[in-house]
């Protein structure tokens, strides 16, 4: 009886995955840093593919707790509080790039500066329509969240798990053509990264954004292949609904993104 449980908290047996994911962690940053001088991109990729592995391994321990009860009410609420905070923390990531588009738009800087403002954009510098592909992207995007609003929907209030899987996939799809226009978007950019600040703000905003939309992308696919599995339920489905408030955070953050920088920075 001495180990008997009598509380609603899951105590974690010891793991190594903190340790092995520092290590592989560390291997992929120094890799990095040897990348960056020439040295060749093999422990990066080997660190790169050991963070992979860690993820994998340490989240499908997560996914057997949660198949085996530990993830009682009060550990659910735990769960859903360090969600919230790390998408609070994306948000603060995000707004130092609007922080820095907005100063440089604002108050540009020139030759003459500070006594003569410069322009913004920077003379030769020809942005972006926002009135095509970008707005196609955000109704892509929004129409990518609607569906995964339907599939969350779909499974907390009628437990269809078909219109389930058909919303996912949707969501899926539209994620994917929205990485691909982003990727053309960049290949037909009449600016670069480097020499310009509007430039590199551009590409930091966008590009980081773009980012999470493959990491969103890569979440939804992870539901979709664990519905097809038969996990999930209206009672249980953390993962689910954290990988449709990720999506619609980033969602929120295209708009902003296109409204500031496409529209009212362009």
């Amino acid at each position: 009886m001495a180990h008997a449980k009598n509380h609603d908290y899951h105590i974690l047996n010891p793991s190594l995955w903190p340790l092995v994911g520092a290590l592989f962690g560390f291997i992929m940053l120094f890799g990095a840093v040897l990348f960056f001088h020439d040295k060749g991109p093999y422990l990066l990729l080997i660190g790169f593919v050991g963070v992979l592995y860690v993820m994998y391994g340490w989240w499908a321990e997560t996914v057997t707790e949660n198949k085996e009860g530990d993830h009682t009410p009060v550990v659910l609420i735990g769960l859903r509080y360090g969600f919230i905070l790390f998408i609070m923390s994306e948000v603060m990531f995000f707004l130092a790039w609007f922080w820095t588009f907005f100063k440089h738009a604002m108050y540009p800087m020139g030759e003459m500066s500070p006594i003569v403002d410069g322009v913004w954009p920077p003379v030769g510098i020809e942005t972006f329509d926002p009135w095509h592909l970008p707005l196609i992207n955000t109704l892509i995007l929004l129409c990518s969240g609607a569906a995964a609003t339907w599939a969350h929907h779909a499974l907390v209030h009628e437990d269809n798990r078909e219109d389930v899987k058909m919303g996912l996939i949707i969501a899926i799809a539209l994620g994917a053509i929205f990485t691909v226009f982003q990727i053309y978007e960049y290949s037909h950019a009449a600016f670069g990264f480097a020499g310009n600040i509007y430039g590199a703000s551009f590409f930091m905003a966008t590009g980081f954004h773009g980012f999470h939309v493959l990491v969103g992308t890569i979440f939804l696919f992870i539901c979709l292949l664990r519905v097809r599995r038969g996990h999930f339920s209206p009672q249980s489905h953390l993962g689910f609904e954290a990988a449709a408030w990720y999506w619609h955070f980033v969602d929120v953050v295209w708009l902003f993104l296109f409204a500031a920088i496409y529209v009212w920075g362009g």
